[in-house]
């Protein structure tokens, strides 16, 4: 009988050491991992104190106001884009709501695009088109893009002129 009470327990840690020899390597990989780790943090940069700047150039224009563009005058100078009576069917929608979606090229080399509409139809243009709700009219026409000049109003009635594009969608 104490022969067995001995057993037991000496099976139990002849069993408990052989499990912790198991995750050996284990354990000498996350050990040996470690050993040239060292945490270190870098210093914050050097905070510079805040200088005022003192706009004082009274004749220089005002940063705040609108500024007039020279190109189109006063604001009673209404730009040819904008008198035309006929609209195009392109210009029903907004620039951004309209895809580029390929090109065409004719024998005589004129390379046409391919817009799709959000209604999923598809109009081909060329240059001199009219493409969105800001008179865009397109002036150059690539195989990846299409290059407009919009004519927009501020509130203050002037009249100025950007360029935008349409580059070809990638589905």
């Amino acid at each position: 009988m104490n022969a067995r009470r001995l057993g037991v327990p000496t099976l139990a840690i002849i069993i408990l050491v052989g499990c912790g020899e198991e995750h050996q390597d284990l354990r000498e990989f996350v050990r040996a991992s470690g050993a040239n780790l060292r945490g270190r943090v870098e210093p914050l940069p050097q905070v510079k104190p805040y200088e005022p700047f003192a706009y004082n150039a009274v004749e220089l224009p005002d940063p705040f106001r609108p500024r007039k563009d020279e190109n189109f005058g006063s604001a009673q100078e209404v730009p040819k884009a904008a008198q035309r009576e006929m609209r195009e069917d392109l210009e029903s929608f907004p620039l951004e709501n309209l895809k580029m979606v390929g090109t065409l090229q004719d024998k005589n080399k004129n390379i046409f695009a391919l817009i799709r509409t959000p209604d999923n139809v598809i109009y081909q243009v060329k240059v001199g088109n009219y493409l969105g709700q800001n008179f865009g009219v397109i002036s150059k026409i690539t195989e990846t893009s299409i290059v407009l000049r919009e004519v927009l109003q501020d509130n203050a009635g002037v009249w100025s002129e950007r360029t935008s594009s349409l580059q070809l969608l990638d589905e």
